[in-house]
Protein backbone atom coordinates (compact mmCIF):
# COMPACT_ATOMS: atom_id res chain seq x y z
CA UNK A 1 0.00 0.00 0.00
CA UNK A 2 1.70 3.15 -1.08
CA UNK A 3 1.54 6.31 2.03
CA UNK A 4 -0.80 8.82 1.39
CA UNK A 5 0.40 12.02 -0.91
CA UNK A 6 1.29 14.86 0.72
CA UNK A 7 -0.98 17.96 -0.67
CA UNK A 8 1.33 21.07 0.04
CA UNK A 9 -2.26 23.51 -0.19
CA UNK A 10 -3.73 21.33 2.28
CA UNK A 11 -0.91 21.17 4.94
CA UNK A 12 -0.64 24.66 4.23
CA UNK A 13 -4.09 25.45 5.69
CA UNK A 14 -3.57 23.21 8.74
CA UNK A 15 -0.48 25.18 9.41
CA UNK A 16 -2.67 28.20 9.17
CA UNK A 17 -5.57 26.46 10.96
CA UNK A 18 -3.13 25.48 13.94
CA UNK A 19 -1.98 28.84 14.16
CA UNK A 20 -5.39 30.74 14.62
CA UNK A 21 -6.16 28.22 17.49
CA UNK A 22 -2.67 28.97 19.31
CA UNK A 23 -3.98 32.97 19.35
CA UNK A 24 -7.95 31.44 19.98
CA UNK A 25 -6.64 29.49 23.24
CA UNK A 26 -9.56 28.81 26.24
CA UNK A 27 -8.50 29.42 29.22
CA UNK A 28 -7.72 26.46 30.67
CA UNK A 29 -5.29 25.67 27.20
CA UNK A 30 -3.13 28.50 28.04
CA UNK A 31 -3.28 27.58 32.13
CA UNK A 32 -1.52 23.82 30.88
CA UNK A 33 0.75 25.71 28.69
CA UNK A 34 2.03 27.07 31.41
CA UNK A 35 3.00 24.38 32.83
CA UNK A 36 3.96 22.58 29.32
CA UNK A 37 6.13 24.87 27.75
CA UNK A 38 9.77 26.13 27.63
CA UNK A 39 11.17 21.79 28.32
CA UNK A 40 9.73 23.09 32.15
CA UNK A 41 8.12 20.10 32.49
CA UNK A 42 9.93 16.73 33.09
CA UNK A 43 12.56 18.50 30.52
CA UNK A 44 10.60 17.73 27.67
CA UNK A 45 9.65 19.92 24.55
CA UNK A 46 5.62 20.20 23.76
CA UNK A 47 4.28 21.99 21.22
CA UNK A 48 0.77 23.08 21.41
CA UNK A 49 -1.81 22.85 18.19
CA UNK A 50 0.44 20.54 16.33
CA UNK A 51 -0.89 19.25 13.13
CA UNK A 52 -0.28 15.69 13.18
CA UNK A 53 -2.06 13.89 9.81
CA UNK A 54 -5.41 14.85 9.27
CA UNK A 55 -5.77 16.60 12.85
CA UNK A 56 -4.27 19.38 14.92
CA UNK A 57 -3.61 18.15 18.04
CA UNK A 58 -3.79 20.40 21.58
CA UNK A 59 -0.28 19.60 22.93
CA UNK A 60 2.13 16.98 21.27
CA UNK A 61 5.77 15.69 22.94
CA UNK A 62 7.70 14.64 20.57
CA UNK A 63 9.93 12.46 22.25
CA UNK A 64 6.90 10.79 24.02
CA UNK A 65 4.70 10.36 20.90
CA UNK A 66 1.78 11.71 23.63
CA UNK A 67 -0.35 13.85 22.63
CA UNK A 68 -2.60 15.81 25.72
CA UNK A 69 -6.25 16.94 24.83
CA UNK A 70 -7.69 19.23 27.05
CA UNK A 71 -11.75 18.90 25.90
CA UNK A 72 -14.91 21.72 26.60
CA UNK A 73 -18.13 20.99 27.42
CA UNK A 74 -18.75 20.47 23.80
CA UNK A 75 -16.97 17.33 23.50
CA UNK A 76 -19.54 15.74 25.60
CA UNK A 77 -22.17 15.67 22.69
CA UNK A 78 -22.68 12.70 20.02
CA UNK A 79 -21.37 13.90 17.33
CA UNK A 80 -17.95 15.56 18.70
CA UNK A 81 -17.71 12.17 20.75
CA UNK A 82 -17.80 9.80 17.98
CA UNK A 83 -15.29 12.27 16.08
CA UNK A 84 -12.99 12.39 18.77
CA UNK A 85 -13.39 8.05 19.23
CA UNK A 86 -12.29 7.62 15.50
CA UNK A 87 -9.68 10.65 15.65
CA UNK A 88 -7.99 8.82 18.95
CA UNK A 89 -7.93 5.39 17.29
CA UNK A 90 -6.41 6.78 13.91
CA UNK A 91 -3.64 8.16 16.08
CA UNK A 92 -3.22 5.04 18.39
CA UNK A 93 -3.04 3.31 15.02
CA UNK A 94 -0.37 5.18 14.04
CA UNK A 95 1.67 5.48 17.43
CA UNK A 96 1.11 8.25 19.42
CA UNK A 97 -0.49 7.96 23.00
CA UNK A 98 -3.31 10.36 23.68
CA UNK A 99 -4.33 11.27 27.55
CA UNK A 100 -7.43 13.14 26.96
CA UNK A 101 -9.02 15.15 29.82
CA UNK A 102 -12.05 18.03 30.17
CA UNK A 103 -11.15 21.34 31.59
CA UNK A 104 -12.96 20.58 34.63
CA UNK A 105 -11.46 17.32 35.43
CA UNK A 106 -8.19 20.08 34.71
CA UNK A 107 -9.38 22.50 37.04
CA UNK A 108 -10.59 20.53 39.56
CA UNK A 109 -7.94 18.10 39.76
CA UNK A 110 -5.29 19.70 38.13
CA UNK A 111 -2.23 18.10 39.95
CA UNK A 112 -3.96 14.73 39.24
CA UNK A 113 -3.65 15.59 35.74
CA UNK A 114 -0.36 17.09 35.82
CA UNK A 115 0.86 13.86 37.60
CA UNK A 116 -0.79 11.60 34.78
CA UNK A 117 1.19 13.64 32.05
CA UNK A 118 4.55 13.43 33.96
CA UNK A 119 4.26 9.72 34.41
CA UNK A 120 3.52 9.46 30.69
CA UNK A 121 6.54 11.93 29.10
CA UNK A 122 8.52 9.54 31.42
CA UNK A 123 7.18 6.18 31.09
CA UNK A 124 7.55 6.16 35.01
CA UNK A 125 3.97 4.14 35.77
CA UNK A 126 2.03 6.09 38.50
CA UNK A 127 2.59 5.25 42.07
CA UNK A 128 -0.33 3.23 43.87
CA UNK A 129 -0.87 3.99 47.22
CA UNK A 130 -0.43 0.29 48.51
CA UNK A 131 0.39 -0.54 52.08
CA UNK A 132 3.62 -2.40 52.05
CA UNK A 133 2.64 -6.31 53.54
CA UNK A 134 4.13 -6.36 57.00
CA UNK A 135 6.84 -8.89 57.84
Amino acid sequence: MRPPQKNPRRDALKVQFARALRHEATDEERLLWSYLRSKQFAGRRFRRQQPIGPYVVDFYCSAAKLIVELDGSHHWEAEQHAYDEARTLWLAANGYRVLRFSNVEFLRERNSVLDAIWHAVTNIPPSTMSIPPSP
